[in-house]
């Protein structure tokens, strides 16, 4: 078996695709006359408008942030309409350049931003000028950190170094003092007007993006025993928003909510599919008849010990599903192994590779079969692949065949064992299973019932983002000229990093809460002039040049 095979998925996600900014026009409209509605502010104050938010809010695009991206924030065109009426200076903490990432002590601690090469996302070969221990002076309207979870919002030094790796380096280089909170800076500069946004979707979003490899906390209320990649219980989470909604109003200030998406609509969770693997590729098609052999052994064990559903059986006729470890399963090691070794037709089949049969041998390959499908399934519609996931499915795994050398296998058949999703299962970090989508399904949905409880007590301006987002990924949703999908590179509303959105995207989220200002306060940003942000003044792709 080669050490990379190709699948038809690549093609079929990146094939073809010329250019990043590429959206469905819809007909014009001729004849429209110029419209010369005054802007009417209504009854809100937006003199010291602050933004309160994770990667959304600052601007997050492409995988890293960056100053243009930061320039088309959401919360920058926010601050430009309400500068037409009483709105005053809005100040955002810029990066040092367009390459994105970060440096700490020197050293690249986050990647430079994706590009589109052509054929796909690709990371820009340069390195990244902004240092984190370089600290930024004055006040910053937009208090949007990449990284936030709720919780996080009054923890005191949050923004300390050497507080690294549970401090944020966002934060750091902007918070007033080491020891200063998130929710302190905020309400330092006493705001009239505020924009709370995506609290809450890191707290389901890194433990999704790791494939469902942490835990679901709920019934647990202390945060401190999180884990990175965890799921936050409820109750910490609404204890953290309505504090802080309590604190931002507690003055008599007025603002905007917006609830959570389910983000396994987007592109980062539905671009790979979960059947990837083309018999007409000569890879892996020639592999079948071998493959096929292999977890015929396999299959038989599942049959006899009452797990039929577990057989692995690949097709010549259609895309194959690749195999994944669901560690929600039991546990069939032990059984394989037993069964493998009572049964008389294994010495032949160990034979078949060239092995010799003792028993030695025929320990270790049932160990190998046991432990390497103990847990294994082929994915179903109901999984979602993770988008790095296009990476790696089909090459060899080196630390694998390293391993399976170790323990006597030939080279070549330790190879065989160890191409990643077909032979080898996917690990769990790699797949999002349908069990662990429902346990972010459950968590958003409690979490967006406080969001709107919340805004609904305190007389908010409220966003549905979660319902957006659904039209989004299904019949698309338009804007100006522009038919914005959630398709990855093609569809206008999701960058190349799979979650975060364009600058398009931010500026329709900007349009969407400039309507729910007008519904709540009175404004008419939807009906004045000029009073929304405008398609074509706002991209979906940044030039690899732009640095």
């Amino acid at each position: 078996m080669k050490n990379t095979l190709k699948y038809t998925f690549l093609s079929a996600v990146f094939l073809g695709f010329v250019a990043c900014d590429v959206d469905n026009t819809l007909p014009e409209i001729p004849g429209e006359a110029e419209n010369t509605i005054a802007l009417e502010v209504g009854s809100a104050d937006f003199s010291k408008y602050v933004a309160v938010g994770a990667s959304f809010t600052a601007g997050f695009t492409d995988g890293a942030l960056f100053k243009a991206a930061q320039e088309n924030s959401f919360p920058n065109t926010l601050a430009k309409k309400f500068a037409m009426v009483n709105g005053g200076t809005f100040t955002q903490p810029l990066m040092n350049d367009n390459i994105g990432g970060f440096t700490i002590g020197g050293d690249v601690k986050g990647e430079p931003r994706f590009y589109f090469n052509g054929s796909g996302p690709t990371r820009l070969s340069a390195t990244p000028t902004t240092e984190i221990s370089s600290i930024q002076t004055g006040v910053f309207s937009n208090m949007g950190i990449p990284g936030l979870k709720s919780y996080h919002l009054g923890v005191k030094g949050y923004g300390a170094l050497a507080g690294l790796p549970n401090a944020n380096p966002y934060f750091i280089r902007m918070a007033s003092s080491p020891m200063a909170s998130v929710l302190e800076d905020v309400m330092a500069q006493t705001p009239t007007f505020f924009s709370l946004s995506e609290i809450g979707g890191n707290d389901v979003l890194t433990y999704s993006a790791a494939g469902g490899v942490g835990a679901d906390q709920k019934g647990n209320v202390d945060p401190t025993t999180y884990g990175p990649a965890d799921i936050t219980d409820p109750n910490v989470f609404a204890a953290a928003f309505s504090g802080t909604v309590d604190a931002l109003t507690a003055g008599g200030a007025k603002g905007v909510v917006a609830n959570l998406p389910y983000i396994t609509s987007l592109p980062y969770f539905t671009t790979v599919p979960h059947a990837p693997l083309d018999p007409s590729d000569p890879d892996f098609g020639a592999q079948i008849p071998t493959l096929n052999s292999v977890f015929g052994a396999i299959n038989g064990v599942f049959t006899a010990i009452g797990v039929p559903e577990r057989a692995i059986v690949f097709v010549t006729d259609a895309a194959n599903p690749v195999i994944i470890k669901d560690e929600a399963l039991d546990d069939k090691t032990a059984q394989i192994v037993g069964a493998l070794l009572a049964s008389p037709t294994f010495p032949p089949f160990v034979a078949n590779f060239g092995l010799p049969t003792d028993a030695t041998t025929l320990q270790k390959v049932a160990g190998l079969l046991g432990s390497y499908y103990g847990q294994a399934r082929q994915a179903t519609a109901k999984d979602l692949l993770v988008l790095p996931s296009s990476r790696i499915i089909g090459k060899v795994n080196t630390a694998s065949v390293q391993s399976l050398m170790a323990q006597g296998l030939p080279q070549q058949l330790a190879g065989m064992f160890s191409a990643e999703g077909v032979s080898l299962p996917l690990e769990d970090k790699w797949v999002l299973t349908e069990d662990e989508s429902s346990k972010v399904k459950i968590a958003t949905d409690a979490y967006n019932v406080t969001i709107k409880n919340v805004a609904d007590a305190k007389g908010l301006a409220f966003v549905d983002f979660n319902a957006i987002l659904q039209e989004a990924s299904t019949t698309g949703l338009n804007y100006d000229t522009y038919n914005l999908t959630t398709s990855l590179v093609t569809g206008g509303l999701v960058g190349l990093d799979g979650i975060h959105l364009t600058g398009r995207g931010y500026a329709l989220m900007a349009n969407k809460m400039l309507e729910a200002i007008d519904k709540t306060y009175g404004s008419n940003f939807a009906e004045a002039k000029d009073g929304l942000a405008k398609a074509n003044d706002y991209p979906t792709n940044y030039s690899p040049t732009l640095q």
